[in-house]
């Protein structure tokens, strides 16, 4: 290996480094500078990278709420994430009238180091000092509390572990190290703010190590570069065909190079690090989506043609989540040139709809020859048994149930089609983030695989 002899400790940049990967929705207004002014005029000013996040996350929408309700920031550690979670909650009381915010890491330490940057801002600023009307310190107890009555405002440190985490309901919640959040953490945080009128939730992280369980990072991340809706992803790091040895790639690496990143950090840790973890921790540099692809993503995208129609053997099928938390219904149908059709035909929570909605697609639209439920599966419960024939509760609209044999068939025949170019879609965000995040299961002792739930 041949490092770089050049010596020099000052950015290499005209600027801050842009991030590698940035998707953010689009949106009416943007309360960015509002934010900037504030941590600026509370002394905390702000990096530029640190603005831009803002920039990318803090729009609002027609109806005044923010565009992004998911929001994910990737770069390598140092940098200045600490700060933005800082100026993102203070913001949350004095200009988003926001009345509970939460912040919360895997490591207590992590989480009292963000708790420590808010009390000096706090403390070093007497007339904020004045608005806090209760403030807690003991350790995984920390709280913060502004005005009374009607008008409180609570910050909150909340632990959280890789089992669950139960009682997150926030008007924003901020999550720090996001590479270890877990898939059942997650399932347990997101239905909490379901109910909030304008949540948002920020995750913030570096990319995962192999004994990390990243599954909400990485796919905050995956469903943000297929453009799923209100999901907002900035990132900075390597890429693939980089020069890890170059002290340019370091420099569009890390953000806050030549600030809080020095050029001797960097060479120290070169020396220290084997390549590997030198890409992971001072790249930013993803060893691959944890959520591992079955349908590559070329082949999706080249099946993608927002003027494929179906013209012929329509069928309907519907699927529910399984803890009843929404409904899907989709339609396949086969084009004029013979390729196959499919395209999502609503989605909703809750799965109450269903059976009215089925029906009146059905008597709308007699060229639809089935529709089709798993019902083994969650569906089930929608599904009712007259003398034998399978029906959607409550309705005239009979079903065709699928076994297992035809399920598994089905699920291969949906990926060679992709795959082959026999299966066309129209680019659908919901369907194209299902799609970066199915994985298969195995049917035990048939040689076969359906789609995970």
């Amino acid at each position: 290996m041949t490092r770089s002899t050049r010596s020099r400790s000052v950015a290499l940049l005209d600027g801050p480094a842009p991030p590698r990967l940035l998707v953010a929705p689009a949106a009416r207004a943007n309360s960015w500078e509002d934010v900037a002014d504030l941590a600026a005029g509370l002394g905390m000013p702000l990096d530029d990278w640190q603005e831009q996040v803002l920039q990318a996350a803090m729009g609002e929408r027609a109806d005044g709420r923010w565009a992004a309700k998911f929001v994910g920031v990737s770069a390598p550690r140092q940098n200045g994430k600490s700060q933005i979670i800082v100026a993102r909650e203070l913001a949350g009381v004095l200009l988003f009238g926001e009345r509970m915010i939460i912040i919360s890491a895997h490591e207590t330490d992590t989480a009292r180091e963000v708790w420590t940057r808010l009390i000096d801002v706090i403390e070093s600023n007497p007339t904020l000092e004045a608005r806090v009307s209760a403030r807690m310190n003991a350790v995984n107890r920390e709280q913060l509390t502004f005005g009374v009555g009607d008008e409180k405002q609570v910050i909150k440190l909340k632990a959280r572990s890789r089992s669950g985490s139960r009682g997150f309901s926030a008007d924003c919640l901020l999550l720090d190290e996001g590479q270890i959040l877990g898939k059942q953490a997650w399932g347990s945080i997101v239905p909490t703010i379901s109910a909030m009128p304008n949540p948002q939730i920020w995750l913030f992280g570096t990319p995962p190590t192999t004994a990390d369980d990243p599954f909400a990072f990485s796919r905050l991340r995956e469903s943000s570069k297929d453009h799923a809706p209100r999901h907002c992803w900035l990132e900075w790091s390597a890429g693939d065909q980089d020069d890890i040895d170059d002290p340019d790639v370091w420099a569009r690496a890390n953000p806050a190079f030549g600030v809080r990143v020095s050029y001797e950090t960097c060479v120290d840790e070169r020396g220290k690090l084997d390549d590997d973890q030198f890409r992971l921790e001072r790249l930013g540099m993803w060893a691959g989506a944890v959520v591992r692809r079955v349908i590559p993503a070329q082949s999706w995208d080249d099946a993608g043609d927002e003027q494929s129609v179906a013209v012929d053997r329509f069928a309907l099928g519907v699927e529910v989540g399984k803890d009843q938390e929404c409904a899907s219904v989709a339609l396949a149908g086969q084009r004029a040139d013979g390729a196959w059709h499919v395209e999502l035909d609503d989605q909703r929570q809750g799965a109450g709809w269903v059976p009215t909605y089925v029906e009146a697609l059905v008597l709308a639209n007699p060229q639809i020859r089935a529709v089709v439920c798993d019902v083994g599966g969650p569906v089930a419960a929608l599904c009712e048994q007259r003398a034998g024939v399978w029906w959607l509760k409550g309705s005239k609209v009979r079903v065709t149930p699928v076994t297992v044999k035809e399920l598994g068939s089905a699920c291969s025949q949906l990926l060679v089609g992709v795959v082959d170019g026999s299966v066309r879609h129209t680019r659908q965000p919901q369907l194209s983030v299902a799609v970066s995040i199915a994985t298969k299961r195995a049917l035990q002792d048939s040689g076969m695989w359906v789609w995970s739930r």
